[in-house]
């Protein structure tokens, strides 16, 4: 397998999180792909790094992703941060998703971290998704 599914898997995630009621309602337009330049909202999505293992088997080419996306805040303490956070999951576990090429078989949440950012007194929550994706 190649990593010929990664942009189509960023793609179908970022717009289904763009595309949730519940996340808009609480960060806005505010997910990125990439952080844009300039002052930055108080609390956003960030999509972020993504290791890919194969997963062919005799049935066909496949891969398994796993996936961070990133809730960063610069409110005080947790509890917007973890809102956000659960949107995102809620979003995203066992959704069912449309890639522009191949197929999604699943999509699972898998862990979390929240921490804080002590040089800019700002807090993020780093979530953990795999998803299994065929090709062809």
């Amino acid at each position: 397998m190649s990593f010929a599914l990664s942009g189509p898997l960023q793609a179908a995630i970022y717009d289904a999180l763009r595309g949730d009621p519940v996340l808009t309602a609480l960060v806005g337009a505010a997910v990125y792909d990439a952080v844009p330049a300039g002052a930055l909202p108080e609390l956003y999505v960030r999509l972020g790094s993504e290791m890919v293992e194969d997963a062919s088997d005799c049935s066909g080419a496949g891969a398994v992703h796993v996936v961070t996306i990133s809730v960063i805040t610069t409110r005080p303490g947790f509890a917007d941060a973890k809102a956000a956070a659960g949107a995102v999951s809620d979003a995203l576990h066992d959704a069912d998703l449309t890639l522009s090429r191949g197929r999604l078989v699943s999509l699972w949440f898998e862990k979390a971290k929240a921490h804080r950012i002590d040089a800019v007194s700002a807090r993020q929550i780093d979530m953990r998704f795999r998803a299994r994706v065929e090709d062809g």
